[in-house]
């Protein structure tokens, strides 16, 4: 059985048709992956906003000028220099 040119054109036609809808099928998905990456970085630049801001507050929360107040609230009062101790370590590095 001998294969004909037009057999030959048939096979090279149907080889390039997949060849394109495979090279589509993955510009599509490349497509929709670059879409939840950018998503992906928006949502890291709204927590590490979101985190800054969490810091920030932190922060003014160890102050003393919140500290002292709310200690003072609480029935506690600044210790006068008699009153601190420096503890030494005698263990590990010397």
């Amino acid at each position: 059985m001998t294969v004909k040119g037009r057999h030959w054109v048939a096979l090279w036609l149907a080889f390039v048709l997949a060849t394109l809808v495979w090279v589509q099928s993955r510009q599509t998905s490349s497509l929709l992956l670059a879409g939840e990456l950018r998503e992906l970085r928006e949502d890291r630049a709204a927590f590490e906003s979101e985190k800054a801001d969490q810091s920030g507050r932190v922060r003014s929360f160890r102050s003393r000028s919140v500290l002292i107040p709310r200690a003072e609230s609480l029935g506690l009062r600044l210790p006068v220099d008699s009153e601190i101790v420096f503890l030494e370590f005698f263990g590990g590095r010397r």
